[in-house]
Order: structure tokens, then sequence, then C-alpha cells
């Protein structure tokens, strides 16, 4: 399904389709909807200074706990992210809500890297309050990002297609919910 969601935004998004054209539409009634100090506090969220030390604590912890394997695909998620949004940020050249003479917007990395960074977190420390949170956090940059004017909507719900299918894949280092805490790499 995520594939699927990536693949429809990315063609509307780069020939300029009705969906693309109805989420400009969409981003510019919402823009400044919120005072700025929120708008912007959420979007802080996905920067890589913020994002980034709350999956290190928790690949930190994960191989504490003996899950090395684990520990590394969470990382190898998260290195994925770069790899995967600067190329298709180039490809499509995505103008900005706030700035059309900008380009690169599509996909959004902050969000792809807060869900990354912040879902993958909570499959390692492995609580039952961790994923709700994880998904709050990611949900406030993403929204944070189209009120504040740095993203159009689709290119957010692209980074949280992206998210899915690298969690997914990242996911093959985590033991069943249901297993000991014994190693696994």
């Amino acid at each position: 399904m995520a594939v699927l969601v990536i693949s429809l935004v990315t063609w509307q998004v780069a020939v300029r389709g009705p969906l693309a054209r109805l989420d400009e539409r969409m981003s510019r009634a919402v823009v400044d909807a919120v005072p700025r100090w929120l708008s912007e506090a959420g979007a802080d969220l996905g920067n890589m200074e913020v994002a980034l030390p709350v999956l290190g604590c928790a690949m930190a912890y994960a191989v504490w706990q003996g899950r090395r394997t684990a520990a590394l695909y969470a990382g190898l998620a998260m290195a994925a992210v770069p790899l995967l949004v600067i190329p298709l940020k180039e490809w499509t050249a995505r103008p900005g809500p706030l700035e059309p003479w900008a380009q690169g917007y599509f996909p959004s990395g902050h969000t792809a890297t807060a869900m990354v960074a912040y879902c993958g977190a909570a499959m390692l420390v492995r609580r039952r309050w961790a994923m709700p949170v994880a998904w709050v956090l990611t949900a406030a940059t993403g929204i944070g990002l189209i009120l504040r004017g740095y993203h159009w909507p689709l290119d957010v719900v692209a980074s949280l297609g992206l998210g899915l299918l690298l969690l997914a894949a990242g996911s093959r280092g985590r033991r069943p919910t249901g297993s000991t805490r014994r190693s696994s790499g």
C-alpha cells in the first residue's frame, strides 16, 4: 500500500496533476493557521539534531539488551532516508509553498527523518507507550511543516509512505513483541 501511495503522489507531483493542484490550494488555505512559533516547534521535531539522538539512544538501549541486529537495521533504515529523499527531490524539483523560486521540496526529508527516527526508536525500546508517542511526534512534525509553509501536504504524505517502507524493511531485525529478550544478533 505504501508503494502505491508513494507512486501515485509522486506521479501527481511530477505531472502537476489534479491531486497536486488540490494539494497546493489546500496548503495555501492552512499556512499560518496557527501561531508560527507553534508550527515551527512541530517542524523542528524533524531536524536531524532532534530526531537522530532519540534513535541513537534507542539503538544503544537495544544493543545493551542484546539486540544488536535490531539496532543495526534501525540505523540502516535511517541511513536510507537521505539516499532515497535527495534523488526524489532532485528529480521532481518541486517548488516550495512559500518559495516558488526554490526547488527540491518533494518529498519531505524532515517528515521521513522524524518517522524513521521516532518509530524506529519505539520499535527498539518495546514499550506500550512508545509507538503512540512516536506517531504523535511524527504527526506534529508533518503538521508543523505544512502549517508553517515549509512543505505541501503531499510532500508529507509521500514521506510517511517512504517511512513506512523503511520501517518495514528495518523491522526485519526486530523479534516479535511476544518473544523473550534473548539476543537476536
